[in-house]
């Protein structure tokens, strides 16, 4: 009996597994497409360049690895098509690529809104996000060529392992996880935890007096006014939301992949198909995480769905049902200003002296 339902409890798992990961494919599709629609049509943004490759390399990780994940790996993917050797080696290289420059993406990303907080007026000290970028996708191409220089994948009778945790980089695991996960950790740390410190003494400061104010009566209700609220927040606590998210989605989808890459080969394959979703769950993340809960995303987005939304038809008060009101309510507002009866006669007199008007150009 326990031998009938184990199988039932593996499908059931494994389909649960799959219905989730397609969730994930599709929000990470959707969510970066439209953050970059939004950044690409709205001028004026800052640090979109990092915001725009940010999108760009979710939309390419969810467009080539997390298929591959889906139809070849085994559970939570079908696992119904099988790579050959070259298919195997191109898999490994591009997911040793891709997921690098995710990482050090979100870690130049944080570094430039570092930079813009901390050091407003300083743009001389901020490097030239193209440079930033470039070096980026150096560092990836390396790191994904390592990827080249591990075991070669076995032939297609085999089950597929064309993963980087499979044995994929071989003896560089180590190199491949503290440049992919370690380095990105801690300049994400460093740069939003400067941010929040920065926050919090901004938060603690008292305001300045402003010039030829009233100095505070020494009367009870005055004393009393000043006192501390009941229930302490902590200063700069809504400033240490954006980094606490951030660090905390970093380290939660992809410390369990870079502590793989350090286990031995056998323990990584067995938790592979695990780690690795919970990691490609950060391409659907980073649309909400570093688009929808900055304001000027939500403004331009909500600005653009208005402007493709069709507007609704003006509705006819029922006062308007009058033959002369319900002629001005289908002719609409009127083109111009309305003339006044002291403005009539002097056009009146305008058109009687053989002057036209002309419409501005």
């Amino acid at each position: 009996m326990a031998n009938t339902t184990e199988p039932n409890v593996s499908e059931v798992a494994g389909s649960i597994g799959l219905i989730l990961a397609a969730v994930v494919e599709v929000g990470a599709l959707l969510g970066n497409g439209a953050v970059l629609v939004v950044v690409l049509r709205t001028p004026g943004l800052r640090d979109a360049l990092y915001l725009v490759h940010l999108c760009v390399v979710d939309l390419l990780a969810a467009a080539s690895i997390m298929p591959l994940g889906l139809v070849a790996a085994p559970p939570p993917g079908l696992g119904r098509v099988r790579l050959g050797p070259a298919s195997c080696r191109a898999a490994r290289f591009l997911s040793a690529a891709l997921l690098p420059a995710c990482t050090l993406g979100v870690a130049a990303l944080g570094l430039a809104r570092y930079r813009l907080i901390v050091h407003p007026l300083r743009p001389g000290s901020r490097p030239p996000p193209v440079l930033v970028l470039t070096t980026v996708w150096a560092a990836a191409g390396l790191l994904g060529a390592l990827s080249l220089l591990g075991p070669p994948p076995a032939p297609p009778p085999a089950p597929a392992r064309c993963s980087v945790l499979a044995g994929g980089l071989g003896p560089f695991r180590p190199l491949w996880a503290l440049l992919a996960f370690a380095l990105p950790a801690l300049l994400l740390l460093g740069a939003y935890g400067s941010i929040f410190v920065v926050a919090r003494r901004a938060a603690l400061r008292p305001p300045r007096p402003a010039r030829g104010a009233r100095l505070r009566s020494d009367s009870l209700d005055s004393r009393l006014s000043i006192l501390p609220p009941l229930r302490p927040r902590l200063p700069g606590g809504k400033a240490a939301l954006a980094p606490a998210l951030a660090v905390g989605q970093f380290a939660a989808c992809w410390l369990p992949y870079g502590c793989a890459c350090l286990a031995p080969a056998a323990r990584a394959a067995e938790a592979e198909a695990a780690v690795t979703w919970v990691a490609y769950s950060a391409f659907a993340a980073h649309p909400f995480l570093y688009g929808l809960l900055q304001r000027p995303v939500r403004l331009a987005l909500r600005r653009l769905t208005r402007r493709a939304l069709p507007r609704p038809p003006r509705a006819c008060t029922p006062q308007a049902w009058h033959p002369r009101a319900l002629l001005k309510c289908l002719q609409g507002p009127p083109e111009g200003p309305a003339l006044g009866p002291s403005e009539a006669p002097e056009q009146a007199a305008e058109l009687a002296g053989g002057r036209s008007l002309k419409l501005p150009p």
